[in-house]
């Protein structure tokens, strides 16, 4: 399998869960240039990342690549307690990182592309700090006495963690929520993340809660 990612991406899930899982891949880092390259958009046109190739299937969503690994290796347990309950549990919070979460995100990032007036630019990014920090209290309510997102670790874990190293990043912070903090520490510490941050980045950061 060959993982095509950018450094501080969404893809740093995907290469966690390949950490996790035991595979044998390899990785090739893409940068602006390179993702928007001729060779590159013949196997994903959309020109982004995460993009997983296993022999002839290229699959280039997020969320279809994580269910594909736990699919490919169920013996990691990383889809639940293999009941229907199980699954359906840890696909809702898939879900919902993947369809409100992430995109949560996106004003801060690249604000113009919402709304090209530069002017405003600052206007639409504070009203999607604010609502990423409503998605936050939610998680963080959700992590209350537990561990992980569900009954045991899962794929969903790994996009969480992906999020709230965004969160910090970006000066929205994580001091008002416990949780997510405590969470947050419990995920630099596991050996696949370390080792995955260590590959793609060439040194694991203070993982500093404070923005």
């Amino acid at each position: 399998m060959k993982l095509y990612y950018f450094p501080g991406a969404c893809s740093l899930a995907d290469h966690i869960v390949l950490e996790w899982i035991g595979a044998q891949y390899e990785t090739v880092q893409m940068d602006h240039s390179s993702i928007k390259s001729p060779d590159y958009l013949t196997l994903n046109a959309n020109g982004t990342v995460p993009l997983l190739m296993d022999g002839d299937l290229l699959l280039d969503q997020n969320a279809a690549i994580l269910c594909h690994l736990t699919d490919l290796y169920p013996q990691a347990h990383l889809i639940g307690d293999n009941t229907p309950r199980g699954r359906a549990e840890v696909m809702r919070w898939l879900s919902y990182l993947n369809s409100d979460v992430h995109p949560a995100f996106k004003p801060i990032f690249s604000p113009t592309r919402f709304l090209p007036d530069e002017a405003f630019s600052g206007m639409i990014a504070d009203t999607a700090r604010n609502n990423v920090r409503g998605h936050l209290r939610h998680l963080d309510a959700r992590l209350e006495g537990r561990d992980w997102l569900v009954e045991q670790r899962s794929i969903a874990d790994p996009y969480l963690f992906v999020m709230l190293r965004w969160a910090v990043r970006l000066g929205i912070g994580l001091e008002a929520f416990k949780n997510l903090s405590r969470f947050l520490q419990r995920m630099y510490a596991d050996p696949g993340v370390h080792a995955a941050i260590l590959a793609e980045e060439g040194a694991v950061a203070d993982s500093s809660i404070r923005s």
